[in-house]
């Protein structure tokens, strides 16, 4: 039996959810940074403020990712996610706004990626759940629309509410502009509407479907992994040592203290390797030990993929962290969030993140007619490589409204970005573990932003004597080495979608 192939309103009910997901995302991106400064945060301390969405991404979306791989009941395998994810949401949404003091706001950061990514992760998996192979280009690209128009909506909405309805755009020192709050809670009300949206008008497929639909499918992925606990014991105490010693030379050389997130987190998987090989011996089979084992085989496409995935999210994190701050200096000449220029600068980074936004929704439905006829690879080249110089140039440009241009370019990469990888991916795994390897690729999406929260405030602090721009420039130049790393990810199918 083979999967049948979705017409376009069924691949709209099935991704529709994605509106309220970007929604969440997007006023996050557009929005932190403003209330992080308003609250009292200096430039150089915001990335590491920004830790709580990578770290929440890094521990939930592999877990969340296993347990849907084995859930089935009413509701059926990846909806409930998506129902308990939106819910706490959309309360975070409502709340983020109104958090009284910086230390609060972050924690609230915390509380609100975790919940999006339990909501966001099956998603993922949803479109190898559902799609024959080719047609999964078509099924991401569809995604990626939505995530485009509702990226539009969000981050424009304080610049709405500012100049249609006439909301207060500047507030007292400490308190977050109206125009910020309505967005927000507008963004929780999206958020649970669009994806009771999905989870009443899609059928998922019963387990017993999906094995009758792929049979002994061949693709790298076993349906069980078994785990060396000899190996994984050793690597757990070199790994071990390795973070003791990075954490004691950023004590005893005063580095940037944003790094004992880096050596902490490789001790706490060293330890994780060394339990899991524990229980393992022990004959335990559990969601520890076959997380890790399935982390150890991963196929060899999805290895591919992760140092490009790296360097390109390196360089999108950079954007999204110092966006406001660099615009808001270099373009309107200020960095009192007080002032009328600096407002009106982060009102229009928000436009600037509509346009890229809107161009990948654009975009989106011509990739999958553009891989047809070059190859997946070869488009996703192209558009990283359209998206650094883009992001490069906000240097050279001076005049704010031609930052127009460069938002273009990098819409084109993120489309690509939302599409091309998850696709390539997801023809290269089981569907018994389609959840947790779309859960254990996002991360090659958190580590390098854990990576720029831990170094770029000190390159900016240090480097670039402050000026936020520069961390622009560097990531674009990530871009551009991404895409040409991608020349050499091997994709066994040509999508005929």
């Amino acid at each position: 039996m083979r999967k049948p192939r979705l017409n376009f309103w069924q691949l709209w009910n099935m991704s529709f959810g994605y509106v309220g997901i970007q929604f969440g995302f997007a006023l996050q991106n557009a929005n932190v940074s403003r209330i992080f400064e308003t609250l009292g945060a200096k430039v150089e301390n915001i990335p590491i403020l920004w830790i709580a969405a990578p770290i929440a991404g890094l521990l939930i979306q592999p877990i969340i990712g296993h347990m849907s791989d084995k859930t089935w009941n009413q509701l059926g395998r990846r909806k409930p996610y998506f129902l308990i994810g939106a819910i706490l949401s959309s309360l975070a949404l409502l709340f983020m706004p109104n958090s009284p003091g910086l230390w609060i706001a972050a924690g609230m950061l915390w509380i609100m990626d975790a919940s999006i990514n339990v909501t966001m992760q099956p998603f993922r998996a949803f479109i190898g759940d559902m799609l024959p192979d080719e047609q999964r280009t078509q099924g991401f690209a569809v995604q990626t629309f939505f995530i485009g128009i509702s990226s539009v909506v969000a981050s424009i909405c304080p610049w709405l509410f500012t100049r249609l309805l006439h909301l207060a755009n500047t507030a007292p020192a400490g308190e977050i502009p109206p125009s910020v709050k309505w967005s927000f809670y507008i963004g929780g009300i999206a958020f649970l509407a669009t994806v009771l949206w999905t989870v009443f008008k899609v059928r998922e497929y019963s387990p017993a479907e999906q094995e009758a639909f792929s049979p002994g499918a061949a693709v790298e992925t076993a349906e069980a992994t078994a785990l060396d606990s000899k190996n994984s014991t050793l690597e757990g105490v070199v790994l071990i040592l390795v973070g003791a010693g990075f954490t004691y030379a950023i004590q005893m050389l005063s580095w940037y203290a944003g790094l004992y997130i880096l050596s902490v987190g490789i001790i706490f998987y060293g330890a994780l390797e060394i339990l899991a090989a524990a229980r393992a011996r022990a004959g335990k089979i559990d969601g520890m030990v076959e997380i890790v084992a399935d982390l150890k085989h991963m196929p060899t496409t999805m290895k591919q993929l992760a140092l490009v995935t790296m360097l390109t999210w390196f360089a999108l994190f950079a954007m999204f962290i110092y966006s406001t701050s660099a615009i808001t200096s270099f373009h309107f000449h200020s960095s009192d969030p007080t002032s009328v220029a600096y407002n009106e600068g982060a009102n229009w980074v928000g436009v600037l993140m509509a346009v890229y936004n809107g161009v990948a929704a654009l975009v989106a439905f011509l990739l999958p007619l553009i891989a047809k006829r070059i190859g997946r690879v070869a488009t996703h080249v192209v558009c990283l490589l359209i998206g650094g110089v883009g992001l490069m140039s906000m240097y050279l440009i001076k005049d704010p409204t031609l930052l127009l241009i460069p938002m273009v370019a990098i819409g084109i990469a993120w489309a690509s970005l939302l599409t091309m990888p998850y696709a390539i991916l997801s023809c290269a795994i089981s569907h018994k573990k389609m959840g947790v390897y779309m859960g254990m690729f996002n991360l090659f999406v958190v580590i390098p932003q854990i990576l720029a929260s831990a170094s770029l405030g000190l390159l900016v602090r240090s480097t670039f004597h402050g000026q936020a721009i520069y961390a622009l420039v560097l990531g674009g130049a990530a871009m551009i080495l991404a895409g040409l790393l991608m020349m050499f990810v091997k994709d066994n199918l040509r999508d005929a979608a």
